[in-house]
């Protein structure tokens, strides 16, 4: 990579009115959405760095390390692995990074990095290796400050609530710790079991059975006692606030034709033996859909991100390990099954609220209109086309989701952005897509498309950034 010249480096583009196209856009954001305070309903913050309000040593900790939108990055631009997950130091890892900034142009990682530097740390000037130390040591004196620390830097961004993603099997000390200490910031968690019906690996699935019922303390030796300790750990989640569920998953899993015997299907697994894949997709089913009564029993809403096809590089997962930024998006046929598997529980009446996420754009039409499908009048939005997730989070992937459950469903209803990330400092996230929304909406009021009633679009506008979500997970 080349050096670039230092005096390129100097004021943001990051101005008052990024991303804002007129001055309806303007307007909505300046005036309705920019205040609204943020529920982020979906993340992958440790637990434990909030209750302890962690501060970290430098800025490569908690802005570089788990980051693999960044890893990728990096590893695209010919970056050494040592660099990246590898033992260079943290300063090396960020001098790294800022050479390879100014080579993301048009990829949102080049939005969302000035973003978080002028938001966090006021720091106006675009990142580059020219002043890469520089910005290394003034980011670095502050995020080692108690001004700095974890829920500090939430309180900094407005944040109400956040969800994290918790396993059946956790304790959920951090979530007790942290509610005792009375904070305005709520942390929830949320119930993500997919491990506990992960029969496709036999020596994994019975090592996670033991952790899971170390936690119940229930040795866990039938297909009926799974069930028995997950409605227990449903039962110790819901006392400790949690009111979501999450399941990242290929595909829906969906049969009811098969007669397999599901506790001679799992005491095959705890032996070793490996199920063939009819099997292995009747078995996951077969615990999804009793997890997912139980939801309704709680009055939960679950969630399902769909369409990931994960750890493509064999050598790179042996090596690094999971979410190393070796994913990418999956082309599975989604409908089918999906369609059947929520009709399998509308039919008892037992589908509660839900939000489904697609990886693959080419199925936002499809999932869309899927959620048409079970909106029964019960719940306002009951199903909701989730937000861009993942590769999609980005300016076009979001505009693509939002102009789709606009023309084929209700954009007034939908429930808004979420991070789904693992840094303290990707929450001006939620300012990047409020941006992008008003000035959807904006420009259509200038086209003549909407009426140009402020007060209404604006009333609409905070409801997708704040209200829908507050009304919809029912938080207490």
């Amino acid at each position: 990579m080349s050096t670039q010249n230092t005096a390129a480096l100097k004021q943001t583009f990051i101005k008052e009115d990024f991303l804002l196209e007129n001055e309806f856009s303007k307007r909505l954001y300046h005036e309705y959405a920019s205040d609204c305070p943020i529920i982020d309903y979906h993340n992958h913050l440790p637990p434990q760095e909030v209750a302890e309000n962690k501060v970290f040593e430098n800025i490569s900790q908690i802005w570089l390390a788990g980051d693999h939108y960044k890893w990728r990055a990096l590893r695209t631009l010919g970056v050494q692995e040592k660099y990246i997950t590898g033992q260079a130091s943290d300063e090396e890892k960020f001098l790294k990074w800022a050479e390879a900034v100014p080579f993301t142009l048009r990829n949102p990682l080049y939005h969302w990095t000035h973003l978080e530097l002028l938001r966090y740390f006021d720091i106006t000037e675009l990142l580059g290796p020219g002043n890469a130390l520089e910005i290394y040591d003034e980011t670095s004196s502050k995020v080692s400050t108690r001004d700095f620390s974890t829920t500090r830097l939430l309180q900094k961004m407005n944040v109400e609530v956040i969800c994290t993603t918790d396993d059946p099997a956790d304790n959920l000390l951090h979530h007790h710790n942290f509610k005792n200490q009375g904070h305005s910031l709520k942390m929830f968690p949320a119930f993500r079991p997919d491990k506990s019906f992960a029969v496709e690996n036999p020596v994994t699935y019975k090592e996670y059975l033991l952790k899971l019922g170390e936690t119940a303390k229930t040795d866990i030796s039938s297909y009926q006692v799974l069930l028995e300790v997950l409605r227990k750990r449903v039962d110790f989640f819901h006392v400790n606030g949690c009111r979501l569920s999450d399941h990242g998953l290929e595909k829906m899993y969906f049969d009811d034709k098969s007669n397999f015997d599901l506790e001679d299907l799992f005491q095959k697994v705890m032996s070793g033996k490996v199920l063939l894949p009819d099997e292995i997709t009747f078995f996951k089913f077969k615990v999804l859909n009793e997890l997912c009564r139980m939801y309704h029993e709680k009055g939960w809403t679950q969630q399902f991100h769909l369409g990931a096809m994960r750890n493509n590089s064999s050598r790179m997962h042996t090596g690094i390990g999971v979410d190393s930024g070796f994913d990418s998006i999956g082309d599975y046929s989604q409908g089918i099954s999906l369609s059947r598997f929520l009709n399998h529980l509308d039919k008892d009446n037992k589908l509660c609220k839900t939000v489904l996420y697609n990886l693959n754009p080419s199925d936002n039409e499809l999932f869309a209109t899927m959620c048409g499908n079970f909106n029964d009048g019960s719940e306002r939005g009951k199903i909701q086309f989730g937000s861009g997730w993942w590769f999609l989070d980005q300016k076009d992937g979001m505009e693509r989701q939002m102009n789709t459950l606009s023309q084929m469903g209700l954009i007034s209803t939908f429930v808004g952005m979420l991070t789904d990330s693992r840094s303290f400092l990707s929450f001006p996230r939620h300012e990047y897509f409020r941006r992008i929304l008003c000035n959807l909406f904006g420009k259509d009021m200038k086209n003549g498309e909407l009426p140009q009633d402020e007060k209404w679009v604006g009333k609409i506008i905070q409801d997708i950034c704040y209200y829908n979500a507050k009304n919809y997970f029912n938080f207490d």
